[in-house]
């Protein structure tokens, strides 16, 4: 039977050099439900900016194992297989600090940042705090919380596993309404895996425009972005070329 992996890390920072220092996820398709939550150190030092925004300070880390030492990560290592789902907001972010720990993922993977993205487009934001209170998670977190043995705490790794349990819930409701005929948990991890249409430029002179208006008014500055900035993301690049197409 497939197992549904659930999973956040909390880092060193975001640069190319920081590290995982905190690995939660919990495990569905098993029973009882397993629980994972380690605190790990790392020779990389937590930066202040991300200090502030999970609250692990160097002392939290005294004496506890590197990553891959972690009863978590080799759990993690056990579960990875292709039968198996990896469930993460913003997935890129979470498998590349776990691809500095040497874990190559070869589950199926849904990000549900870009789930949401896909299938309620016209959210003012997406982030896992926005949902959290714009569908009133919050709500439903301490029942959840008590009956899985969990502390809720924004921004840590585990309580932010439990808000994402919940949201997983109420898309993959909105999955299935707008694709009746299909899985809604295959569908999830295809809608990772497909261009999201922008519909707004959220940057440069254009900001706040509509990326089809811009498309009939200024072509040309959209065919210069495709040949001149390569750091465009790819859904943009996806995106002006269905607009200019």
């Amino acid at each position: 039977m497939a197992k549904y992996i659930i999973l956040d890390t909390e880092t060193t920072g975001v640069g190319e050099n920081d590290r995982v220092i905190q690995l939660g996820y919990i495990v569905l398709g098993v029973n009882p439900i397993e629980v994972h939550n380690e605190f790990n150190s790392c020779d990389v030092p937590i930066s202040f900016g991300a200090m502030e925004v999970h609250g692990i300070t160097p002392d939290l880390l005294t004496d506890k194992p590197i990553c891959t030492e972690t009863s978590a990560y080799k759990r993690l290592l056990e579960l990875n297989t292709n039968d198996n789902y990896i469930i993460i907001h913003n997935a890129p972010f979470d498998i590349k600090m776990l691809e500095k720990e040497g874990f190559s993922t070869q589950m199926k993977v849904i990000d549900t940042l870009r789930v949401a993205k896909h299938i309620l487009p016209d959210e003012e934001a997406h982030r896992l705090q926005y949902f959290r209170y714009k569908m009133e998670l919050y709500k439903e977190e301490e029942k959840e919380a008590t009956a899985l043995g969990i502390v809720v705490k924004a921004h840590d790794a585990i309580g932010d596993v439990l808000v994402l349990k919940l949201l997983l819930s109420k898309l993959r409701a909105a999955v299935q309404a707008a694709y009746p005929s299909e899985n809604p948990v295959e569908k999830m991890v295809d809608l990772t895996n497909t261009p999201i249409l922008v519909k707004t430029f959220r940057f440069g002179k254009h900001k706040g425009k509509d990326l089809e208006e811009v498309a009939r008014e200024d072509a040309g500055y959209l065919r210069w972005m495709l040949s001149s900035m390569d750091s465009l993301d790819d859904d943009l690049r996806y995106s002006i070329n269905h607009y200019l197409a």
